[in-house]
């Protein structure tokens, strides 16, 4: 799958969304090594702390399904400009699917690539914890 069909699928995800309270939408599409796709969309609660992101909730569902191994992960927002994931998604990424590609994509359907390491350098990691 080339990057541009994950960041529409991405952009599929976010028709899902959730966002009652923050009305923005946000959609992921995750690409395992096996080339599956499994999607996440952003859902809100009246207690803020209890949303989850998109890109979260697909991580937790490929891991649900035993996936282990990633390839990259698209995310499409309603942000005018590319939307990067959030710290907390940052940390979760690089913990449960390693230094895999992002890709952000714009309203203009353009797509910007960078690797995780590049958006959270000096991860928090295993080797902390020890």
């Amino acid at each position: 799958m080339v990057y541009t069909q994950l960041a529409e699928e991405a952009i599929k995800a976010k028709l899902k969304a959730h966002p009652p309270y923050s009305n923005f939408h946000v959609g992921a599409a995750l690409l395992t090594e096996n080339n599956k796709l499994y999607l996440g969309a952003n859902i809100e609660n009246s207690s803020y702390s209890l949303t989850i992101c998109a890109e979260r909730t697909a991580v937790f569902n490929a891991y649900l399904e035993g996936e282990r191994k990633f390839k990259a992960m698209a995310i499409a927002s309603d942000a005018p400009d590319f939307c990067p994931p959030c710290g907390a998604c940052r940390q979760v990424i690089s913990d449960l699917c390693g230094n895999i590609d992002v890709i952000m994509v714009n309203h203009k359907k353009e797509i910007k690539v960078l690797k995780l390491s590049d958006l959270l350098p000096f991860a928090f990691g295993d080797e902390n914890l020890r």
